[in-house]
């Protein structure tokens, strides 16, 4: 006979273990079930070993440009295996702390692959598991494109990029999305030449395009080239490397190929056709509560249609399970979410692009502003540049808030709370920023919208 529990989870990622940990402290009987290792993607193929390899290039380019700061010191090598190590250790102790949560808030784990058999059971290593209720997360993995095969050496992925051996003299990175320009500035820094290509007319095309003027410019000065508005057509692969060839004819050379074309959803093979799950495309289609057409199964994360973003896992999971309490937890607000993306200088982003707020409010019921990072304190020490930029909806809230810069993941905390408590700018602007930090210019640019500029040119 199949054990119960009150949720069956079918993927250990963000929001499969959220939604354990959440639903456990709320007094359910939980099982999850994950076929690699607990923590998913971002944990050990995607979010902190990326940012731990961007911190040892940050280190590298720092010791590299010591003398700009009256340091004298030389950089001697990378060290491959030591910077491996040093990232996997921050996913070790990560992943020990994780698992030790999970069995502290009693879950019951199954490692294994799983396969939904019915609306209401998941079958793991033999062993059949009933749920009350049914959460899909089976997350995402590498999409590649058509005629474009992967081998893991020569043309390679985000997670084969992840624990190369050495440093590639020479990269093309085939995607300017933010897995792309996040390769592309560890590598830079770690002494590669890197070339991105992309298809669309500009880097990071999700954002702001005010955003992606700001990051070029930052990429061509520390010698990242970048090629955009024309599709990849073939690579061809020799001993000395690969030879990438663009529908324009246009080719590039270099040691390896590292495909970043973003992630597909992890939908197939799982069972969940042949149950009946409706789709949206690739991905399992849901409501605004993440609940799919079968009655109590949800999906969550990567697997839906929305953001991918592991913190916005973290949420559809903690919804999903205080619904199945019985609690009555509001629907997510996905313009509300902040995205980052981890290169050097970082941008950051909340709520609506200029082009979405006019296209929501009409171009004359918008007005924006641009704060020029030259004019930061802090900004000039650390010898960043970038730009804020607030778009609101006149005479009414914050409703777009996109940041290029030094430190920019860390200010998107405040941008946050200013968009989702739908605050005006006048009542930012009377608030006390720390000086000199790069935040008080979040302060100085609502000032300005506001109508009364301090370091701002008026």
């Amino acid at each position: 006979m199949a054990e119960l529990f009150d949720v069956v989870i079918l993927g250990g990622g963000s929001g499969g273990y959220a939604c354990a940990l959440r639903a456990s402290q709320l007094g359910l009987k939980v099982a999850l079930v994950e076929k690699d290792k607990l923590g998913g993607t971002c944990l050990h193929r995607g979010c902190i070993p990326t940012k731990a390899l961007l911190h040892a290039g940050e280190v590298a380019h720092t010791v590299r440009h010591s003398a700009e700061f009256g340091i004298n010191s030389t950089l001697t090598g990378i060290d491959m295996a030591a910077v491996n190590s040093y990232k996997d250790g921050v996913v070790s102790r990560l992943f020990k702390g994780l698992q030790g949560l999970v069995k502290h808030r009693g879950v019951t784990y199954f490692e294994g692959a799983g396969k939904l058999i019915s609306a209401n059971t998941v079958e793991v290593n033999g062993t059949q598991l009933q749920g009350k209720n049914v959460v899909l997360a089976t997350g995402s993995y590498s999409r590649s494109l058509p005629g474009l095969e992967i081998d893991g050496e020569k043309v390679i992925t985000s997670e084969h990029g992840l624990n190369l051996d050495h440093v590639p003299a020479r990269t093309i990175i085939l995607g300017g999305g933010v897995i792309g320009v996040e390769f592309a500035g560890a590598w830079n820094a770690l002494g590669s030449d890197v070339t991105i290509i992309e298809a669309l007319p500009r880097l990071i095309p999700a954002d702001d395009p005010d955003m992606s003027k700001g990051l070029e410019k930052a990429f061509r000065r520390v010698g990242i080239k970048f090629n955009v508005g024309v599709r990849f057509q073939s690579v061809t692969k020799s001993a000395a490397g690969v030879k990438v060839t663009l529908e324009d004819g246009k080719e590039f050379e270099a040691d390896l190929l590292l495909v970043a074309v973003g992630r597909g959803p992890s939908s197939r093979g799982m069972g969940y056709e042949e149950v009946g799950v409706e789709f949206a495309g690739e991905h399992v289609a849901v409501d605004q509560f993440c609940r799919t057409n079968l009655p109590n199964v949800f999906a969550v994360g990567d697997l839906i249609p929305g953001p991918q973003l592991a913190h916005v896992g973290f949420q559809e999971g903690i919804l999903v399970a205080e619904l199945i309490a019985g609690l009555n937890p509001r629907p997510i607000d996905y313009a509300g979410v902040p995205r980052v993306t981890y290169c050097d200088p970082e941008v950051a982003s909340m709520g609506l692009t200029e082009a979405q707020a006019v296209e929501k409010f009409g171009a004359e019921n918008i007005a924006t502003f641009k704060y020029d990072l030259a004019g930061n304190g802090k900004t000039q020490i650390l010898k960043s540049a970038g730009l804020i930029k607030l778009i609101r909806e006149k005479n009414g809230p914050v409703v777009g808030i996109h940041m290029v810069g030094a430190r920019a993941g860390e200010m998107i905390a405040e941008a946050q709370l200013i968009y989702n408590w739908e605050a005006m700018p006048e009542d930012v602007a009377p608030l006390l920023h720390a000086h000199p930090t790069v935040s008080e210019a979040m302060g100085e640019a609502h000032m300005a919208l506001a109508g009364k500029p301090l370091h701002v040119h008026d």
